[in-house]
């Protein structure tokens, strides 16, 4: 609810969360030029047993493949969660498979979890995301706005 309220995407602990794994502060995380932020729904669904409900199928049915479409010097696409892998990957598997194949991607697309203080036990079962992934992910982003 503090991001819809906010008007911007991930102005929370979420948000500084991506933003250290992306090795990037916020003025160039919201620098509209330099990083484009598309979520798979443009609203907050609300809430279901304490827990974000999903975003609605029908937004990214809708108007996702249009708005990349008008992007197309996209460097890197981060799949920020199961929806984002599911939406964009073909016969992808659990966040964890998934996350775990990142090398299978690059250089165009990561899969990471998604930054939710939720899943620092994920991140915690799974040491080689910080160990492996993350200085690979800095390098690219690097790499990306350096160009």
């Amino acid at each position: 609810m503090k991001v819809h309220l906010s008007g911007r995407p991930f102005t929370d602990p979420s948000g500084d969360r991506l933003r250290d794994w992306l090795g990037i502060g916020a003025d160039l995380f919201y620098d509209a030029s330099r990083v484009a932020i598309v979520p798979m729904g443009f609203c907050f669904p609300g809430y279901r047993k304490g827990s974000d409900l999903p975003p609605p199928a029908i937004c990214a049915k809708t108007w996702r493949q249009d708005l990349l479409d008008h992007m197309p010097d996209i460097g890197l696409t981060l799949l920020i969660g199961g929806y984002a892998q599911k939406w964009h990957l073909e016969k992808p598997g659990s966040v964890t498979e998934t996350v775990h194949q990142w090398r299978d991607h690059l250089p165009e697309v990561l899969p990471l979890p998604h930054p939710s203080w939720r899943n620092t036990a994920w991140l915690k079962r799974n040491p080689w995301f910080e160990a492996e992934l993350l200085p690979v992910l800095r390098a690219r982003v690097q790499e990306l706005l350096h160009d």
